[in-house]
């Protein structure tokens, strides 16, 4: 297993441990508090247990890389993964507004939803706290290894922190003022869950692009042709095809070159191509050079 994969692993096993304590401390709130709410954010935490799961075992595929059966890696398992974690979030945000929706309408049919004790309250202060640190860590980690999934399980972990918010201005406007006011609750889980639903979206959509074949953005692949043609040799490139495979890019392409240029002076130019490109956007890159004489050979 790389170091990639490790830090990976780590921080994931950390989040796992987080929310399996966490789903315990809110289930044995919510029950002895008489918060559903609470009950709600301790099933959003044994979802986010769920996610980490995911994560541990298709980074751990990812990070085998080549083998026989897969040339180019194992880099879209990690894509992949994105994308469950990616549904996973919008099935919980989904529910929370099925939840929150049905709440409110029990409140505004004139059944008042009934007010929790003070431990459902100190719960949802401990999942906030618990949760911004562990998304703070998880996001910086994911941004450091460029890893989609790990960034997306750290919104995970931030949706659970934002549910336990809703949870407490609903607790602690129900404590405070009692009666109608308990619908704060369902009204701020409803907006938050929109909130979820819009992030899961957009971690989806790139992810989704990727497990299709797109190419990459367009100024990336305009910076690989400027870089190509900077090499001594090189007379023109064209049939440049790009894509990504996890957190690393592939890119094919013909090279142009003297008719002249003997096939190991050739080879050289290709060594000095792969080595910048690959100084540019990471060592595993992955690249593919065709090389073929200039038009003055004919």
């Amino acid at each position: 297993m790389d170091n990639r994969t490790k830090d990976i692993q780590k921080i994931t096993l950390w989040g796992a441990f987080c929310n399996i304590a966490l789903t315990i401390v809110k289930f044995v709130a919510g029950i002895l508090g008489g918060s559903t709410a609470m009950l709600a954010d301790a099933v959003h935490s044994a979802s986010d247990l769920v996610t980490d799961i995911i994560v541990i075992v298709f980074t751990r595929i990812s990070g085998k890389g080549k083998d026989k059966g897969h040339d180019y890696g194992h880099g879209k398992f990690e894509t992949l993964a994105t994308v469950v974690v990616s549904l996973m979030l919008l099935v919980v945000g989904a529910e929370m507004i099925k939840s929150s929706y049905q709440q409110i309408r029990s409140a505004v049919e004139g059944n008042p939803l009934p007010a929790p004790e003070m431990i459902a309250l100190w719960a949802a202060v401990i999942s906030i706290i618990s949760k911004e640190i562990l998304y703070q860590w998880t996001v910086k980690v994911g941004k450091r290894l460029s890893s989609p999934v790990v960034i997306a399980n750290a919104w995970h972990h931030r949706t659970d922190a934002l549910s336990s918010v809703g949870s407490l201005v609903g607790i602690a406007g129900a404590i405070a003022l009692g009666g109608e006011w308990t619908i704060l609750d369902p009204l701020v889980g409803a907006v938050i869950s929109i909130v979820i639903i819009v992030m899961a979206v957009k971690m989806s959509i790139p992810a989704l692009a990727e497990l299709t074949e797109a190419s990459l953005p367009e100024k990336t692949e305009q910076k690989m042709l400027e870089i190509i043609r900077s090499v001594e040799g090189v007379r023109g490139v064209h049939e440049l095809k790009t894509r990504l495979c996890g957190h690393y890019c592939i890119a094919d392409f013909h090279i142009v070159v003297d008719p002249e240029t003997t096939i190991l002076e050739s080879h050289e130019t290709t060594v000095i191509i792969e080595r910048k490109l690959r100084e540019e956007f990471g060592e595993e890159t992955q690249i593919n050079i065709h090389v073929e004489p200039s038009d003055d050979s004919l």
